[in-house]
């Protein structure tokens, strides 16, 4: 299968997912739940050190090989899936649909990310 996201695109979702995840509980209205709330905030602070530290470009410490990043998503999103029942607080619908969506969407990019693909050009804008 030819997986259409490339390394450097893959690093700014990354850095979007590391600023956004632990606003969730605010965000959404689960910050009453400690077990949630924390989660979330690890998730964060542990994308954005594990990306901060990984072979590609716009990441300042070149540590650790892309494709142990993309098997550190994967792995880490699976854990978000079932961290609402590890945890016990799966019967609240709002962090555990939140911390579902959270582990789905960081374990679709982990397995669409090509860590090989160039992107179509050198020079792209940090931001577009």
């Amino acid at each position: 299968m030819k997986k259409p996201i490339n390394k450097e695109d893959h690093i700014i979702v990354d850095y979007t997912y590391a600023a956004i995840v632990p606003l969730l509980p605010e965000l959404i209205g689960f910050e009453n739940s400690q077990a949630a709330k924390y989660t979330c905030r690890i998730l964060g602070a542990g994308a954005l050190a594990y990306t901060l530290f990984t072979k590609a470009k716009r990441t300042p410490f070149s540590l650790i090989p892309f494709k142990a990043h993309l098997f550190i998503d994967v792995t880490v999103s699976l854990l978000a899936i079932a961290t609402p029942w590890l945890s016990r607080f799966a019967r609240n619908t709002d962090a555990r649909n939140t911390l579902f969506g959270v582990g789905l969407s960081g374990l679709t990019a982990g397995l669409l990310t090509d860590a090989d693909k160039k992107p179509a050009t050198e020079d792209l804008p940090l931001f577009i």
